[in-house]
């Protein structure tokens, strides 16, 4: 593979797969590629290695993520139903599915459901995972859940002494340190006085406790870093009700719609608030006409795009040009 030149961010011309080791780690990924539908040019015609086509991507999304990444995944049902077991395989892990209601009047009398045989469809959805972080112990990688209960089993306390480390009556025991599905992460302070009590009540042999290189517990500032940043707006569920882009936001030319799929910037910009703070770096691997760089823009997030043919690629340098012009 031909080595990129590194960029700052923008929209980069030609096939992500040079690009993405020029990118800094990414805060967010918001994925748009092939649906498997046959939509567009280079969207294979049907699903049936549509996970097969994502799996190089999946590699470096992977490679480069932190604990701190979101991934955003666009596609049609059947094409992240085929998609999410190599996701899984990637370390990516299901937190939620949005669905996209377009409304009826993205049908608009052109769905013969005679012939089609099924209701007509006004849908996409958008997946919500997480890459979270790998603890090791032992030569095995365990999950945060089983490592904090991994630490405390060390020092030999009970554990019911750890809702003393954090002063409270049973929280600590039934949330922070529970084997069952009703475990809670701990926030920075409850981390800090559980690593505290543990090394200094617990069994000396075993020092550092809740330390990931041996010499100390991990930082209050690296705890922080340990999963995905998440915001819950007011108002904001997994149903998004936004007719297609139509009007001023539609890119078009000679009067003719310039890509079919483009996305509302209002639904890019809730996921992008939702998973990440002003000055992270996003990543759109496959850009068309580069939405997500403008909803970046608009948010005050750094954006690395991609977009591999030219059309599409020339449409967005102009689109995003204009916007920077705007402020």
């Amino acid at each position: 593979m031909t080595q990129a030149p590194r960029m700052g961010p923008g929209i980069h011309p030609g096939d992500v797969m040079d690009w993405y080791d020029t990118w800094p780690a990414p805060v967010v990924i918001v994925s748009d590629g092939p649906y498997g539908l046959g939509s567009y040019p280079g969207d294979p015609p049907t699903v049936e290695n549509l996970a097969e086509w994502y799996v190089p991507h999946l590699v470096k999304w992977s490679e480069k993520a932190t604990p701190q990444t979101t991934l955003w995944f666009w596609n049609s049902e059947l094409g992240w139903a085929t998609v999410h077991p190599a996701l899984a395989a990637h370390g990516w892990k299901y937190r939620s599915c949005h669905v996209w209601d377009k409304g009826l009047e993205h049908v608009a009398g052109n769905a013969n459901t005679r012939t089609l045989r099924k209701f007509p469809v006004v849908t996409e959805v958008c997946v919500q995972y997480v890459k979270e972080p790998d603890f090791g112990a032992n030569g095995h990688r365990m999950t945060m859940q089983d490592w904090l209960r991994s630490e405390w089993t060390r020092t030999k306390l009970p554990f019911n002494q750890a809702n003393i480390a954090c002063q409270v009556k049973n929280a600590a025991t039934r949330k922070y340190l529970t084997a069952d599905h009703m475990w809670y992460y701990p926030p920075v302070d409850a981390f800090v006085k559980l690593a505290d009590y543990a090394n200094k009540y617990g069994d000396p042999a075993g020092v550092p406790y809740f330390s990931l290189d041996g010499n100390r517990p991990i930082p209050p500032d690296d705890w922080v870093k340990m999963r995905a940043k998440f915001h819950c707006e007011v108002g904001i569920n997994n149903v998004w009700r936004e007719p297609p882009v139509r009007n001023g936001e539609r890119v078009k030319t000679n009067g003719e719609n310039v890509h079919l799929n483009q996305k509302p910037l209002r639904l890019l910009e809730i996921s992008i608030r939702a998973s990440s703070d002003q000055g992270d770096v996003i990543w759109e691997p496959f850009g068309g006409l580069c939405s997500v760089a403008i909803a970046s823009h608009h948010l005050g997030r750094p954006c690395y795009s991609a977009e591999i043919i030219p059309k599409f690629y020339e449409a967005a340098v102009r689109r995003l040009a204009a916007a920077a012009l705007e402020g």
